[in-house]
């Protein structure tokens, strides 16, 4: 089954090749929809998957700040979502991918 992430009744990123961490969908980078996200300064430190950036959301002119991150370079345990992005802050995010791989901490 196909993962669609949508905010403001538009597609960011449609796949059947989304990869689950912790509840959230990372959706391969080619999987996204060009010009709707736009870099943000953000970061933050995951102690298991390492530094994320983010990416603001723009949908006709409307912006959603920090709505997606992403590890540019992840940890080993993480390193299956390295530049993989995901969504929150109101972003819609549906479906899930039947023998969906699945990323978890080290230890369980």
């Amino acid at each position: 089954m196909t993962v669609r992430a949508s905010w403001n009744g538009k597609t960011l990123a449609e796949s059947d090749r989304t990869i689950l961490v912790e509840g959230n969908q990372y959706f391969p980078p080619q999987d996204l929809v060009p010009g709707v996200l736009e870099a943000s300064d953000t970061h933050s430190h995951c102690p298991w998957k390492g530094d994320a950036s983010y990416h603001h959301v723009v949908v006709d002119g409307k912006r959603n700040p920090d709505a997606a991150w992403y590890y540019p370079e992840p940890f080993e345990a993480a390193e299956p979502v390295r530049d993989y992005v995901a969504f929150w802050h109101g972003v819609d995010v549906e479906g899930a991918n039947e023998g969906q791989p699945e990323v978890r901490p080290p230890g369980r």
